[in-house]
């Protein structure tokens, strides 16, 4: 029987979620496996990964064929160099001292990286949100300078209007004090 480590899809339409595990080559996509070795779930970024890294050399060590894809989320988090490393260890070229030591740093390495890709994008997130702010601004500012004119030109009509009924009420006032004056 071989057996492959592959991505076995769960989630919903448009929102994949992956199991990784260890099926017989004959099985379904989604049906019987053998072993759930990790998680992965590309919805995020950077994606996120869980991985039984010594379950994944195990099933490796075992003869287990990865897909391309799983075979690309076992270097990611190690497990290839892991397997790597205990293959040398086995035909006695390292100690497993010295293979737990590269793997520590190795390990200690991925995660600066991983970090500085967080950081990276995080900082290019607030980037693009002041460069929106901005934009928003110099709309609202020309949208408000546009709008001035037009404004002083309703002020205007509406001040000439007041002053026009002022006149008229005066006018009215002053001819209803001489028809008054004129009646007594």
């Amino acid at each position: 029987m071989s057996v492959k480590i592959r991505l076995q899809r769960h989630g919903k339409k448009g929102k994949p979620f992956y199991w990784i595990v260890a099926a017989d080559a004959r099985a379904k996509r989604d049906g019987r496996y053998l072993e759930k070795i990790g998680t992965y779930n590309p919805n995020v970024n950077p994606a996120e990964i869980n991985l039984d890294v010594d379950g994944a050399v195990k099933w490796l060590q075992n003869g287990a064929q990865p897909t391309d894809t799983a075979k690309n989320i076992l270097s990611y988090k190690g497990a290839m160099l892991k397997n790597h490393l205990v293959g040398g260890v086995r035909k006695g070229a390292l100690t497993e001292e010295q293979a737990e030591e590269k793997f520590k740093a190795w390990l200690e390495e991925k995660a600066a990286k991983i970090a500085d890709k967080e950081a990276g994008l995080s900082k290019a997130e607030s980037e693009a949100k002041a460069k929106a702010l901005a934009a928003e601004k110099a709309v609202n500012e020309a949208r408000i300078e546009a709008a001035k004119p037009v404004v002083e030109e309703v002020a205007e009509e509406a001040s000439e209007e007041v002053e026009a009924a002022a006149e008229t009420t005066e006018e009215a006032t002053e001819e209803e004090a001489t028809e008054e004056k004129a009646a007594e």
